[in-house]
């Protein structure tokens, strides 16, 4: 397949800090590539050298002559006079469309899309809709490469599955995301750029599952490439240290060996370290069963009902998913349950001194942009409250992967991902019995994620939770409610709710028990999906480490008579056991873990 896009050797920095460098990519025809990495890692920076908008600090970015770009960044900003048909003409302008071929394509981008009309005014969309809106203007251009940042932010389920088919029929794509179900689906291509790997990239052919075995090879290469080079680095280092007398010619090879055996030895041990932003909620462990407890509530506004005769009750264990079409009500229930709206008809019940965090989706209105990251981690001195006990801001911040120079810039300079971090950091210093939360995923990395599932499965009290990310949602959520405009539907999981969209809905509510089920204990945790991966080969695992066990008892037999082959072959043998055992022992360990 002819490259279309590639770059070569890049080098990026910001100040002293630098994103990546010797970083090399192309994208092919038919490639569609997934690209993550973590929060300050330069994904969106790489983005916008390859669209052409930014340059490198050295290297060379090339596009075949006569392809066609089109880029679709985080955040698309849409004018006050703009309508959904206008943004998709000045989309085309300066192509080479005629006027006649504009309109076709318009008028077939906005049925593909799901627009209905082409008049809609751009700036009273949702923002599910703005993104869909920004993803069609980026289509209908027809273009050879497409670059997407973040494009499942704000889509809601029906969007992203949209945006799923839509990307199969593109000539080839790369996307930044976090949505692992999404890259499952989409990408032949993953790649991430991470300080982690050498050329700070790593790349794989396939899925997101391929991508996750692959790299687990790497990193076991790359701990026992770092044992055997800090074994030769003692060896030298005791030779050194004795200090050879002549300084012939063979002595100074060594020497010189020995120098770049630790550069070597520290440049790997650097790529090993790895931090994740430590997640850890603070329960007021109550044992209340009934916390909230809503009975026949419904709301519409004006003529449009988003929910009706909506029964439930959130008890200590309960993990709700809402799930449901952009504007289908989510958002508005929250804020019910919360107790900042009421509902038009039925009743809301809540415990005494209830303790409610809520999470927010549009992080804006809760964060001041002018505010130093110092102060909005911690209005007042130097000190943060973390469950009644005194952690300096510094450590706050660390704990939440911030750097010691980022303390004093404005909350407005920081990334989406960032943001994210730091709404979190305010939300673990409220102690809860209840969390309330709105798409708090957007623009987190995929090591936050997993730390935030982590959180979120060791909550003790309720949680309600609106996510596009179905994994999250899947893994999470001990049952799944979804809002469609009338009585809804209880769910067990989140892809029981997408198989049921083309049945009809169960029905609950008038006249029949609608409430979510208490808890009879508290639920086992559900196996990430690193550990399912695990879990589903660990069987042929153990099979191949038995054949090799086999294999070293064969050997220790055949030179039990031979003794200076006797100590090795006892040696392989002891290791390969060693194997066996802890294979059945993490087996087991990931066993008990999964559901009964």
């Amino acid at each position: 397949m002819a490259v279309l896009l590639s770059v070569s050797a890049l080098r990026k920095s910001f100040g002293a800090r630098v994103l990546f460098e010797n970083l090399s990519l192309s994208l092919s025809e038919g490639d569609r590539t997934g690209l993550i990495g973590p929060n300050g890692s330069g994904k969106t920076t790489l983005l916008e050298i390859l669209a052409g908008h930014e340059a490198p600090d050295a290297g060379t970015r090339a596009l075949r002559k006569l392809t066609r770009l089109a880029y679709v960044p985080q955040d698309s900003v849409f004018g006050p006079t703009d309508t959904v048909g206008s943004v998709l003409h000045s989309a085309l302008d300066g192509g080479l469309f005629d006027e006649h071929e504009k309109t076709a394509l318009v008028e077939t981008m906005l049925g593909r899309a799901g627009f209905e009309s082409a008049d809609e005014a751009a700036s009273a969309l949702s923002g599910g809709w703005k993104k869909r809106l920004a993803i069609a203007a980026a289509l209908v251009t027809v273009p050879d490469v497409l670059l997407l940042d973040e494009p499942t932010n704000h889509l809601d389920l029906e969007g992203i599955l949209w945006l799923e088919r839509t990307l199969l029929t593109v000539n080839a794509c790369l996307v930044v995301t976090h949505d692992r179900y999404f890259l499952e689906n989409v990408a032949t291509q993953m790649a991430e750029i991470n300080p982690a790997y050498p050329e700070s990239k790593f790349q794989v052919s396939g899925n997101y599952s391929e991508f996750l075995e692959r790299r687990e090879e790497f990193f076991e290469a790359q701990a026992k490439q770092q044992e055997s080079l800090a074994t030769k680095v003692r060896r030298e280092v005791e030779w050194l240290r004795r200090g050879p007398k002549a300084r012939t010619g063979k002595s100074r090879a060594r020497i010189d060996t020995a120098g770049r055996l630790i550069e070597e030895l520290a440049a790997v041990t650097a790529r090993g370290r790895t931090a994740t932003a430590k997640i850890d909620f603070t329960a007021s462990d109550r044992k209340t069963k009934r916390l909230v407890e809503a009975e026949g509530i419904g709301k519409s506004f004006g003529t449009r009902s988003l929910f009706r005769n909506l029964n439930l009750t959130l008890s200590p264990g309960v993990r709700i998913g809402l799930v449901g079409a952009n504007g289908s009500g989510k958002t508005t229930l929250l804020q019910i349950l919360k107790g900042d709206l009421e509902p038009d008809e039925g009743t809301v019940r809540r415990a005494e001194v209830l303790r409610i965090v809520s999470f927010a989706q549009d992080r804006g209105t809760h964060l001041d942009p002018d505010l130093s990251l110092r102060r909005t981690l911690c209005p007042e001195g130097d000190m943060v409250l973390y469950r009644d006990r005194p952690t300096h801001v510094m450590g706050w911040a660390k704990r939440f992967l911030f750097r010691e120079e980022q303390l004093e810039l404005p909350v407005s300079r920081l990334s989406g991902g960032e943001r994210a971090r730091v709404m979190i950091a305010r939300l673990m210093i409220e102690t809860a019995d209840i969390l309330l939360l709105d798409e708090p995923t957007n623009d987190l990395d995929i090591p936050t994620l997993e730390v935030l599932e982590e959180s979120l499965l060791d909550f003790p009290g309720a949680l309600v939770l609106v996510s596009h990310d179905r994994y999250l949602l899947d893994r999470v959520s001990t049952v799944v409610l979804g809002l469609d405009g009338g009585e809804g539907g209880v769910f067990a999981d989140y892809s029981q709710w997408e198989r049921s969209r083309n049945e009809p809905a169960p029905e609950i509510g008038a006249g029949k028990e609608a409430r979510l089920p208490l808890p009879e204990a508290a639920p086992k945790k559900k196996l990430s999906y690193i550990e399912q991966r695990e879990f589903d080969s660990m069987e042929a695992r153990i099979l191949e480490a038995e054949e090799e066990l086999a294999v070293r008892q064969h050997d220790m037999q055949e030179v039990a008579s031979d003794p200076e082959r006797v100590g090795d072959a006892y040696q392989s043998l002891q290791d390969a056991q060693r194997r066996v055992e802890k294979l059945y022992e993490r087996w087991a360990e990931l066993e008990s873990k999964v559901p009964k």
